[in-house]
């Protein structure tokens, strides 16, 4: 089935024939869903810590801070903006003139609201000679619409989300790149310096690094600190072969193998590298104006604050596993991995050996936002390749949709994670775990995409929050849902979190 071009092809991205032969067999026997407990709710998965606790809690992360630990700031920040603006491409392309569905008619009636209005206004100017009011006056709304998306405007519709100017500010308008930047400063700067890691695309890498080098100084002065940014690409050896539906290798009108990216999964290679103790993961366009970053500030401090409390507890226990731990010690150390870790054994032997697997391995606290219809992975109590039951985070695609109890649990779930991270990857004697090794390789995913008019089967790895951490110790703690401010299309930015 792979000739000796395919397999020069398959080398020259550092890919593996195994690895591919894999990705094939996949194809044909998709993934197994996940075998569930509950959903995981206030009281049994979820943590609900009260005042007192917090501010327990975020002491806690200010003494670590102070302790010099390396703490990270990791923004996946490759994804282009176009899904954004899927409803503006339409109007665009569409044969009529004027503004006429809902999402149409507030983006033209509210288009002084956003913060890219000076700059859309200029390259109208610019392009049309006239600006975007003149424009609207005159009816040509296609005008305005397009100096948005296309690449002679502001090219919005290929730029990277964390490029486009979200909130308005009297010294001017800010990008979600900068408002990670200021984020970095006020809870994750440790010692004096904050440390920022972005992975973008390939394509706008050179884009993303001047426009950091072009505000990085003015940040830095502000908050009295010194900014480390990194950047990283998506490796080429993480993405996967498509498929025709027949599950053969899908090619290319020259004969060629056709990759894609393996999805945000592909990531824990990249967080893999990442030298810290401590790494924070928020997703680009989750960031709010500077008159709402309190509650995203103390929220991002309580978590941090519980990840390394259970961390402390979790390396003296290892300790004692070290030095011929008594039964009763025994006994302690296995009701904190079940209670405070959240992981049952069900039917596995609880000895020493069992405790140091559970205990030494990485860890990460999940804020989790009550459920109010957003998308986002569901916290779940879910069965393990082990047989044991620990949390996990769940997209639909996992669950079982002809399983009625499932689709119950997953429907009535109380709580979903809005990719809201703080993660602890380094073990009790210092060494930094190598995460791959933590990854559940059998949930995956399978899609429908097509090619040049052609179908084909994509496949993606293992979600970087699902499974390519499921062999982590998980921890939810609800979080308030005003620290989740998602911006999926361009109207989401007139919400009043916002402006």
């Amino acid at each position: 089935m792979l000739s000796e071009k395919d397999l020069k092809q398959i080398a020259q991205r550092g890919i593996t024939k195994e690895q591919i032969e894999t990705q094939l067999k996949e194809f044909e026997t998709g993934f197994p869903f996940l075998k569930l407990e509950a959903a995981a709710a206030v009281g049994n998965g979820i943590v609900a810590p009260n005042e007192s606790e917090r501010q327990q809690y975020v002491k806690a992360w200010e003494d670590y801070k102070a302790a010099g630990k390396r703490i990270v700031k990791f923004v996946p920040a490759s994804g282009a903006a176009s899904r954004m603006f899927k409803n503006m491409f339409a109007f665009v392309d569409a044969d009529y003139d004027v503004p006429t569905t809902d999402f149409e008619k507030k983006y033209f009636d509210n288009i002084e609201k956003f913060a890219f209005y000076e700059a859309l206004d200029a390259v109208c100017v610019k392009n049309e000679g006239k600006g975007i009011k003149a424009l609207m006056a005159e009816g040509n709304y296609k005008a305005v619409a397009a100096n948005m998306l296309k690449a002679e405007g502001l090219n919005y519709g290929q730029l990277p989300k964390g490029m486009l100017l979200f909130h308005k500010y009297a010294e001017g308008a800010r990008t979600p790149m900068e408002e990670h930047l200021v984020e970095g400063a006020l809870y994750a700067a440790s010692k004096g310096e904050a440390h920022v890691h972005f992975t973008v695309s390939h394509d706008h890498l050179a884009f993303f690094k001047a426009k950091v080098a072009e505000k990085v100084d003015s940040f830095a002065q502000k908050y009295g600190i010194k900014y480390d940014i990194t950047f990283s690409e998506q490796k080429p050896s993480t993405d996967t072969v498509a498929a025709n539906p027949d599950n053969t290798p899908f090619r290319e009108a020259d004969g060629s193998l056709l990759f894609r990216p393996g999805g945000h999964g592909a990531l824990i290679e990249n967080l893999n590298e990442i030298e810290a103790d401590v790494i924070f993961i928020k997703n680009i366009d989750n960031v709010v104006p500077d008159r709402l970053k309190p509650e995203t500030v103390e929220w991002k401090q309580v978590i941090a604050g519980v990840l390394v409390s259970l961390q402390k507890q979790a390396f003296e226990y290892l300790r004692q596993l070290d030095n011929n731990p008594s039964d009763a010690q025994i006994a302690q150390i296995a009701q904190f991995v079940e209670k405070n870790l959240c992981t049952n054994p069900k039917n596995n032997k609880v000895d020493a050996e069992y405790l140091r697997r559970k205990l030494n391995r990485p860890m990460r606290v999940c804020g989790v936002v009550k459920n109010v219809g957003e998308p986002g992975g569901g916290p779940f109590l879910t069965y393990n390749q082990d047989g044991t039951v620990s949390l996990q985070i769940l997209e639909s695609s996992q669950i079982d949709t002809n399983n009625a109890e499932y689709m119950k649990m997953f429907t009535q779930g109380t709580h979903f994670n809005p990719v809201d991270l703080v993660c602890a990857v380094k073990d009790y004697k210092g060494q930094p775990f190598n995460l791959p090794d933590f990854v559940d390789k059998t949930t995956g995913f399978i899609s429908s995409k097509s090619k040049g008019g052609k179908e084909l089967k994509a496949l993606e790895l293992p979600g970087l929050w699902n499974g390519a951490m499921s062999d982590w110790s998980t921890i939810f703690v609800e979080v308030p849902l005003g620290t989740f401010n998602p911006v999926k299309t361009v109207n989401d930015l007139l919400r009043d979190q916002h402006q």
